[in-house]
């Protein structure tokens, strides 16, 4: 017998019973899929700003066929369409969607726990980028879920509690351990993984005592290296209410729309360039909002609490691209047009010091700069922070993996080189995603195809067993694997940058000293 509405000699919909209730979903390509599960109850109203709290049960079969409702976009970045409805939609933003080739209890397969990017700005679960199909193919249940960016998750306010996004991650990921064996996965192997801010929030994840036991491996592709303290937080979360024309508290600023609130951020964003002698780098680097390390939510900068030993139970699978900011800068319409001028600035505001701006001034890039500005963005922003990742957890008696992609992209003419987000629709195999197509072409060639097998095997074995095919980083081989048409291991290839940055700590980014302070709200 068939559910109601499946065409005559259609496989029987899949049903799995969870803890909030029974649920129906879909089969596609040989893997079932469930869209839109609420973890948490819609965080409006009430409980606006607030941590998310458990979604309600419900009566009968829920139909999990559609995905839930984006949380607010940031449409200042280009990079997001308004969500269709948000002023008429519910809020319910917090929701999961699930592949699994065995949605049988009890199949004890390996489960990779997805947490998207999108600058803690934008980003939501149901881009085509994002499908677990052929992840789930391969033998895992692949968990994919929404939480609050931009002011909502991470706009600091008097009174509401910080990282409210990392809350979110939280309660997603203990609805995994509570009901992912429902649809086959074995909840003592999670494995999160994520890009860009997404690896950034797992960095975070590392270092929150309210994240420990939630997942047993992590992957993080691209770290970002900025992490607020509560005084730069505070500031910026001042700015957007006084855009807003409210005071910066709780009671205040939850009572604007929730479009109001991402346009109030879109206007600090857009005028962001103005704070720069009080905001420093963040400014500079157009980035209003981060994880904010409060003491107690985030007690430290996950570099620090790794170095400690704080998660030396977790095995880290670590990485980043080679040319992490070209794409950015194509897309800007600026490569081969950054002045020596311009260069020099981003050397002066992001190299990590005098002897670090002499050594890239002495380094093969100083003779283009374009080049010169993009490895200094690259180095700052993705690349050492992700390989002090690597460093620290190594040091703190952990197993950490690194990784180099290096293959470059043949879209835009071949343009992006190897840069930020290529290695998305490379480990999901979404080769035809709208990000696979922008950076692989329409018809991706056969060596892109072969590489995103190999990571995506990495990826899944590393989610298996621990172990994605070459040996743990240790500060004496500096053993990385090298993603490319034909990958291989070696030392870590960038040398030159590491040197540079060896004395480096990343801590905490607050106000500028003695830089007149912004915290004044603008009323009526």
């Amino acid at each position: 017998m068939t559910a109601p509405g499946t065409p005559p000699g259609a496989p029987r919909p899949p049903v799995v019973r969870v803890q909030g209730g029974t649920l129906q979903g879909q089969w596609g390509s040989e893997v079932a899929v469930f869209r839109g599960i609420p973890y948490a109850r819609p965080p409006v109203g009430a409980l606006r700003l607030a941590p998310p709290e458990p979604a309600p049960p419900w009566e009968g079969t829920r139909r999990a066929d559609t995905f839930g409702e984006s949380p607010p976009q940031s449409l200042a970045l280009g990079m997001a369409a308004e969500p269709d409805g948000l002023a008429e939609g519910t809020g319910d933003w917090l929701t999961v969607n699930v592949w699994t080739p065995d949605p049988a209890a009890g199949a004890g397969l390996p489960v990779l726990v997805w947490i998207h990017g999108g600058v803690y700005m934008i980003g939501t679960s149901d881009g085509p980028a994002y499908d677990g199909t052929e992840l789930a193919r391969r033998g895992t249940v692949v968990v994919t879920f929404n939480h609050r960016v931009g002011a909502e998750g991470y706009g600091q306010f008097e009174g509401a509690v910080p990282n409210r996004a990392l809350f979110d991650q939280v309660a997603a990921l203990r609805w995994v351990g509570e009901n992912i064996a429902a649809f086959g996965g074995e909840p003592g192997r999670v494995t999160v993984f994520g890009e860009s801010a997404g690896a950034g929030a797992i960095a975070a994840l590392l270092a929150m005592p309210r994240a420990a036991g939630l997942f047993r491996r992590a992957v993080t592709q691209s770290v970002p290296g900025p992490f607020y303290g509560t005084d730069l937080a505070a500031d910026i979360g001042s700015a957007v209410a006084a855009e807003l024309a409210v005071a910066p508290t709780l009671a205040e600023v939850a009572a604007a729309t929730p479009a109001a609130l991402r346009d109030a951020a879109d206007t600090v964003l857009g005028g962001i360039s103005r704070h720069e002698p009080r905001w420093g780098r963040a400014a500079r680097a157009r980035m209003p909002f981060a994880p904010v390390v409060d003491g107690d939510v985030l007690p430290c900068v996950p570099w620090e609490a790794l170095r400690a030993g704080r998660s030396a139970g977790v095995e880290l699978l670590c990485g980043h691209t080679r040319d992490e900011t070209r794409l950015f800068t194509v897309l800007a319409g600026r490569l081969g047009r950054v002045t020596e001028e311009e260069a020099a600035a981003t050397l002066a505001w992001f190299a990590p010091d005098d002897a670090g701006r002499a050594a890239y001034r002495a380094g093969p890039a100083a003779a283009d700069p374009t080049a010169l500005a993009d490895l200094v963005l690259s180095d700052w922003l993705f690349r050492m922070p992700s390989l002090h990742l690597a460093e620290a957890h190594a040091e703190g008696a952990g197993t950490a993996y690194l990784y180099e992609l290096t293959y470059e992209a043949p879209g835009l003419g071949g343009a992006p080189g190897a840069c930020h987000g290529l290695d998305v629709p490379l480990v999901f195999g979404t080769l035809r995603s709208d990000i696979g197509t922008l950076l692989l072409g329409a018809e991706p060639p056969p060596a892109a195809a072969a590489l995103s097998a190999r990571m995506a095997g990495a990826w899944t074995a590393f989610a298996a067993t621990g172990d994605p095919g070459w040996p743990p980083y240790g500060a004496r081989d500096r053993l990385t694997h090298v993603f490319d048409a034909t990958s291989h291991t070696a030392p870590y290839p960038e040398e030159a940058s590491r040197l540079i940055w060896s004395r480096h700590e990343f801590t905490a980014m607050e106000p500028v000293p003695g830089a007149e302070t912004g915290r004044a709200a603008r009323r009526p």
